[in-house]
């Protein structure tokens, strides 16, 4: 069995009453006289798993006083940025040009790496020939081309003017190398057809965009302007519901009108007495009609002729965007002959505010190049580190072999385990720790804390701790020089060892047995680690702040505030030995 190395997790407050394991009605005479490890943390409880968190992974709120874990906190996005180029994209761009880099920047659609801009030089009409020096040079197209599967644009038949503007240049290419009508062409095209042929050209033009593949983008187009006329003229055409055209009940512009005479204070409309018509539904592809084509003998007989690495798999298909190209919700790109380059996906920058106070916690720096904050506020400031390490005492028969991290535990057997807390604030703390006298679950082991009450001095500057490290790496060998077996044993109430802002105790455990019926349970996973289920309660004395004498309130800013901060965290100090 693999050891475990000792580890800290500390509880956000945000967390369900539930996971405490405490009863639903709290003020109950039942649950107040309960025992104290009824209301103790339960690190095996299932909701545990969700509110625990290292301490690098927590912030902490100035204003409220308390944890603030990742799932308690309220984002707010500072900035959008392409990965890959670092250029900021304003929020205004979002609905217009989609959640994506509009600039040279795509991945490969088979590897997803980054793609390159290379120049393809045209072969002349005549090798054999010599070109003066000063003669003109063939015309550069230029693709994409991937560096890590030497995958190339010019394998689907697309290749580019212009070494820029690859995003705009790739939206008018098909696959194969054909143009596409963007929707402001298809619109100024079926402008100038209704100018010289009227209908008769109009039909034209629709049948001949119903044989061509429209894309996603010219559909929704197509279909935003029909439905706009449609709710500007509800009487344009019918459905053949007759009783529902009388009534106007079909048309959304009736619709708006009913909900305008609770919100828009007009109880007497002359126009809602017209008589209203029903809303018809697009015939045609310009009004952005898409007839669905099931007729599949091609595409199996492509599949039967190719390879199986050349169909797209699911997670290639996800990944292609459906704004550009072919219509790839209708299962266009089956093969690797139909997929795309992918443009990047747009990145974040966010702030994080407290969901109580809204107070900032974590605000970044604007600039994409940069990786600091203007503000971050982390719980390691504010509240103090645990770290353990075991301890062995020396034996009547000489000094004890130096313990290793991530031992396994001996059953039933005592075992002593160094708590050292060490303080990150400018002031001195008063810490208070409670522990139940028996871990929960199917195998309880005992706890002692030895000295569950102690002081830690404040965090003075790092020169004072420099100037006192001598003299401490002094004491501390002639304690182990002229130490006795006396001096060395565990009192109950006594500091193991202080620093200058850190304290160090003892925990007394002994490990829980994992003896099992055999045939009749099994050992669930990880039910053999020893966790300790601890409150830690904090008080110090800090300034007053200088709003409250500004406003004149009465109070000093001088004076010191009291403040407090509990919390539980769950010490994990390594597995129990089977058998």
């Amino acid at each position: 069995m693999a050891p475990l190395n000792p580890y800290t997790y500390i509880q956000c407050p945000c967390s369900d009453s539930a996971s405490l394991g405490r009863p639903s009605d709290a003020t109950s005479p039942t649950s107040a006289d309960g025992d104290e490890e009824d209301n103790a943390f339960d690190p095996r409880a299932p909701r545990a798993n969700f509110s625990l968190y290292p301490l690098e992974y927590l912030l902490y709120c100035e204003d409220c006083h308390q944890i603030r874990c990742p799932r308690c906190i309220t984002e707010e996005i500072a900035t959008y940025f392409c990965p890959s180029c670092l250029f900021e994209v304003p929020s205004s761009n979002l609905k217009s040009e989609g959640n994506r880099c509009t600039r040279s920047c795509f991945q490969c659609p088979i590897c997803i790496g980054p793609l390159s801009v290379t120049s393809i030089e045209a072969p002349p009409s005549d090798p054999s020939l010599l070109v003066p020096d000063r003669a003109g040079t063939p015309h550069t197209t230029y693709s994409l081309i991937c560096s890590y599967c030497s995958w190339s644009s010019t394998e689907i038949g697309i290749q580019f003017d212009k070494p820029n503007s690859i995003h705009a240049q790739l939206a008018k290419i098909r696959n194969g190398g054909a143009s596409r009508l963007t929707a402001k062409e298809r619109k100024e095209r079926r402008k100038e057809l209704s100018h010289r042929g009227g209908e008769a050209a109009l039909a034209a033009s629709s049948e001949a965009a119903a044989g061509q593949d429209m894309d996603l983008e010219t559909q929704f187009a197509n279909l935003k302007l029909f439905y706009n006329s449609q709710l500007a003229d509800p009487n344009a055409g019918d459905n053949g519901f007759s009783s529902l055209g009388d009534l106007g009940f079909s048309s959304p512009s009736s619709l708006s009108r009913i909900m305008n005479l609770y919100t828009g204070g007009k109880l007497h409309d002359p126009r809602a007495k017209s008589k209203l018509g029903a809303m018809r539904e697009a015939i045609t592809a310009d009004e952005g009609l898409l007839e669905t084509d099931l007729d599949e003998s091609s595409l199996i007989t492509q599949l039967h002729q190719s390879d199986f690495l050349d169909t797209a798999s699911s997670t290639q298909i996800c990944s292609q965007p459906p704004n550009l190209g072919e219509t790839y919700i209708y299962g266009a790109a089956r093969f690797n002959s139909s997929l795309r380059p992918v443009p990047y996906l747009l990145r974040t920058k966010r702030s994080k505010r407290c969901p109580v106070c809204r107070h900032i916690i974590s605000k970044p720096e604007a600039k994409v190049q940069t990786t600091r904050f203007r503000i971050r506020l982390v719980a390691g400031s504010y509240i103090p580190s645990i770290t353990i390490r075991r301890l062995n005492l020396p034996g009547p028969n000489g000094p004890a072999a130096p313990a290793i991290l991530g031992d396994l535990l001996e059953p039933l057997k005592p075992v002593h385990f160094v708590l050292t807390f060490k303080n990150p604030i400018f002031e001195s703390l008063k810490v208070t720790l409670g522990a139940p006298a028996k871990t929960p679950g199917r195998f309880p082991s005992k706890v002692t804390v030895l000295c569950p009450q102690f002081d830690i001095d404040a965090n003075t500057d790092v020169w004072d701790e420099a100037l006192k490290e001598n003299d401490r790496e002094s004491s501390g060998r002639s304690r182990r020089r002229a130490g006795t077996e006396s001096q060395f044993q565990v009192e109950v109430g006594k500091i193991w060892e202080r620093g200058r802002n850190w304290v160090s105790i003892i925990v007394e455990v002994v490990p829980a047995s994992l003896k099992l019926e055999p045939g009749r349970d099994v050992l669930k996973q990880d039910e053999d680690v020893l966790e300790i289920p601890m409150f830690v309660r904090i008080e110090w004395e800090a300034e007053g702040g200088g709003d409250d004498a500004a406003s004149g309130t009465g109070r000093d800013k001088d004076q010191k505030e009291k403040k407090e901060l509990a919390y539980w965290c769950v010490l994990g100090l390594g597995r129990i030995k089977q058998g």
